[in-house]
């Protein structure tokens, strides 16, 4: 078997690599990246690599050619910064991922992995479970939700006109293990702000909106679930989440403080303002998400895959916090940018309801 991962050398891609080379005969493994990693190291060695950048149009013939004779591609590859200039971001996001479908169907691959998100999913429940079928509309005030949003579209459009190709679509929780604490902490946080009192003090309060109700999974999860995934190729969308549900009160146990709760409005504009000023890297965005996506139903996954995630929630926050706090990385893994150049922020145009695109995108 020969599978083709796009975006390979982050969280999920790591942790997939692993779990590839945990069998006693593994696939044959391709790599394509923008920046490769070091092939010395775990878990990157005996993998063939390609360096390849989805955001440019002259990819399309680089990624058939490292498509053609694939089992599987497993699309990962998705750019979180700078997240003051979207127009870039959506060059690899939603064009990117386009490229990707394009040469899907002209190397004529039998089976497409593509990563979504609990993001993908228009607001919902939070006292009850959703399924798969769940609306994909996204969360509007979300870049990261509005472009799953809009991927989710496009793969539609694709499985419609390629019915004879397997597309798969993962849609987890937050992705969180030890190992990404540094990628994490630059993407989220930046390089102003401290974090290593994470292991060490521990907050009297830790202040939340009541609606701060999310869900994770760890990395490793994530790659099992993958890896069943390909190996019974296994069509249809699939939720993936550890338990229990983060609430307020269990988030706040992780940190090491008393739940205080605080207004939405008052949190968001904190953020917002602290964002603005450059003292961080989390837009407000991501507490709209925390606060409106639906909680999801990890039933299908373990029904049909056989799946079970080994690292609860719990455990999953309180490793990548304190990967955060020790700026843990994984070995060979090439550097990650530290994106904090303003540009202006896009006008959108709606065209479906349900979806908006930057203009001149």
């Amino acid at each position: 078997m020969r599978v083709v991962l796009v975006g390979s050398t982050g969280n999920i891609g790591t942790s997939l690599l692993r779990r590839f080379q945990q069998e006693a005969e593994p696939p044959q493994l391709v790599g394509l990246a923008r920046r490769l990693p070091d092939t010395s190291e775990h878990p990157y060695r005996g993998v063939e690599w390609r360096q390849v950048n989805i955001a440019d149009e002259e990819s399309v013939p680089e990624l058939i050619d490292a498509f053609t004779g694939a089992d599987a591609v497993v699309h990962l590859a998705w750019k979180l910064q700078p997240n003051r200039d979207e127009r870039e971001m959506w060059q690899t996001n939603v064009r990117g991922t386009a490229r990707v479908l394009r040469a899907v169907a002209a190397a004529r691959v039998p089976h497409l992995v593509y990563l979504s998100s609990i993001a993908a999913y228009s607001p919902g429940p939070r006292r009850r479970r959703v399924g798969e079928d769940w609306p994909t509309g996204g969360i509007h005030t979300s870049h990261y939700s509005r472009q799953k949003a809009v991927n989710e579209r496009v793969v539609d459009k694709f499985e419609a006109e390629h019915p004879d190709i397997v597309v798969t679509r993962i849609r987890p929780g937050l992705v969180f293990q030890r190992g990404a604490g540094a990628q994490e902490a630059r993407i989220f946080v930046g390089t102003l702000l401290p974090l290593g009192w994470l292991n060490t003090v521990r907050p009297p309060i830790v202040p939340l909106p009541r609606t701060m109700w999310t869900q994770d999974v760890h990395a490793s999860d994530v790659a099992d679930a993958l890896f069943r995934v390909i190996d019974r190729r296994a069509g249809g969308a699939f939720n993936l989440a550890a338990e229990p549900v983060l609430t307020p009160e269990r988030i706040a146990s992780v940190v090491g403080g008393r739940w205080v709760r605080i207004r939405f409005a008052a949190a968001r504009a904190f953020v917002s303002a602290t964002w603005k000023l450059r003292l961080h890297a989390t837009d407000p965005g991501w507490l709209d998400i925390a606060a409106n996506s639906p909680m999801m139903s990890t039933e299908r996954a373990r029904r049909v895959l056989g799946w079970e995630p080994k690292v609860s929630s719990v455990d999953a926050l309180a490793e990548i916090l304190s990967g955060a706090a020790d700026r843990a990385g994984m070995a060979g893994s090439p550097p990650l940018e530290v994106p904090y150049e303003p540009i202006e922020k896009p006008r959108y145009t709606r065209v479906s309801g349900a979806e908006t695109y930057p203009e001149g995108a």
